[in-house]
């Protein structure tokens, strides 16, 4: 019994230790004020089923190509794959580190000695050895323990970085692809607006001629035409930036996209109402806060692994070897050496260093709190923010369609006075131009609506809770 009892106190002590964690342990983040909900953006956001793919509620198949092949491609998101694969191979390291390590060696010599004496001959040596050296620390205070709780905390970290780059870049496809669609709409009317007011440039040439008009008049006429003219100017460059955005943003180089995109298309439309979930969970959703709480979680763990550091630390070296002056002896169990050496190790007399350490760590997970409660109300503030916008853009809207409206029946209204003789076709002319500044003014106005649907499904980090 006594000679098993060493065995025993060196198989059960570090089994028992192991448990023993140095802490703090992660009890979670820290409650943050204003979570609960969103009060000005609330009405008009719904609770409902969250689309995973939320781009697709736009109803566009050429948009649910470029999203996909943004995600596939991209080299942002590439860059953040290959983080994700990095900690994990990080973390595989660490794990490693829980088992013994082994190193085999072979060593092969043969020498050729020349007389130790004179009139001596020379005489040939050869040595041939097998053997392995393995160590191993027992965890007794929990360092690799709490080492690995950092790594994995180090990987979610990494996919939540993943996630937050796909959410941004899919918002960044949508929202470019809104503004060629808006500047390809705006670039047909405007051409129009240019026909009717060279039509109405004529038709005032036509009067000044007849002795019914003045230069002034003319002037008039042609600075509206002018003014009209310069409208298409920056619409083509619009159109030719969301080209050369949506290329990039894809993985191609600008102008690749050209010829698909070339033809315009009608703009996304949203349905009447917007389901955002719960907001509630917006903290749990979001990936950036993910992120942030992660880096909490591994901050904290390395506190441990500091405090652990601190105390003695007990490891084992075993060599195992077998040596013969013949190769084919070489595994003969006789010529068998080992040996087993324990080494006691403590930083005490480090003068502070390691209680520095130890201070350097909890300063590391403060500033990580501190970080997590800013994503937190960055959050809050970018969602509540949007969906006021989104709402103020909708109201906008619905003025500028009923504007658009009045214009329109106007323009039917004097119509008919042209055909009863009572209103002059240059007048016509004008209502009609008005009709095109006011859909031109609405169409803005419906992209502005669709590009801040787009700002809510970033801030609020849509389809990507995992």
């Amino acid at each position: 019994m006594m000679t098993r009892l060493p065995l025993m106190i060196a198989v059960g002590l570090p089994l028992a230790l192991g448990a023993c964690a140095m802490g703090p342990d992660y009890a979670g983040p820290p409650k943050v004020a204003g979570g609960a909900g969103f009060a000005r953006g609330a009405k008009v956001a719904e609770a409902g089923p969250v689309l995973a793919r939320w781009w697709e509620v736009l109803g566009d198949e050429q948009l649910n190509a470029l999203v996909v092949d943004a995600l596939a491609h991209s080299p942002s998101v590439e860059d953040a794959q290959a983080k994700v694969r990095e900690a994990g191979a990080v973390l595989r390291q660490k794990q490693a580190s829980d088992l013994p390590s082994v190193s085999p060696t072979l060593i092969a010599a043969k020498a050729d000695l020349p007389p130790f004496s004179a009139g001596g001959k020379r005489s040939s040596l050869e040595i041939y050895n097998l053997g392995a050296t393995a160590s191993w620390e027992p965890d007794f205070w929990g360092i690799n323990k709490r080492t690995n709780e950092a790594s994995r905390a180090s990987v979610d970290r990494a996919k939540a970085q993943l996630a937050d780059a796909q959410v941004s870049l899919s918002a960044q496809v949508a929202q470019a692809y809104v503004n060629l669609r808006d500047a390809q709409s705006r670039q047909a009317m405007v051409a129009q607006v240019v026909t009717l007011r060279e039509q109405a440039l004529n038709l005032i040439r036509q009067r000044h001629g007849a002795g019914v008009a003045t230069l002034a008049d003319v002037a008039r006429y042609e600075g509206d035409m002018r003014s009209a003219m310069a409208q298409a100017a920056p619409l083509r460059a619009q159109v030719e930036v969301a080209m050369n955005q949506l290329a990039v943003l894809t993985g191609k180089a600008p102008g690749e996209l050209d010829a698909a995109l070339a033809s315009a298309k009608p703009l996304p439309v949203l349905p009447a109402k917007v389901a955002v979930g719960d907001p509630a969970e917006l903290i749990a959703r979001r990936p950036d806060v993910r992120a942030a709480e992660r880096l909490l979680a591994g901050n904290t763990a390395q506190i441990g692994v500091a405090r652990g550091k601190l105390m003695p630390r007990l490891s084992f070296t075993g060599i195992l070897g077998m040596g013969s002056a013949s190769l084919s002896s070489i595994v003969d169990p006789s010529t068998a050496a080992y040996g087993i050496l324990p080494q006691l190790k403590w930083s005490g007399l480090d003068w502070g260093k390691g209680k520095a350490t130890v201070a350097q760590a909890k300063a590391q997970r403060d500033g990580a709190e501190a970080q997590y409660r800013r994503a937190v109300l960055s959050a809050l503030e970018d969602a509540e923010s949007s969906l006021s916008r989104f709402g103020a853009a909708r109201e906008r809207l619905m003025q500028l369609e009923a504007g658009e409206g009045t214009a329109r029946t106007n323009a039917r209204l004097g119509e008919q006075r042209v055909s009863a003789g009572t209103s002059s076709k240059l007048e016509q002319t004008e209502r009609d131009a008005q009709v095109l500044s006011a859909a031109i003014t609405s169409a803005q106005g419906r992209a502005e609506v669709v590009v801040d649907y787009i700002a809510i499904a970033k801030a609020l980090g849509l389809g990507w809770q995992g």
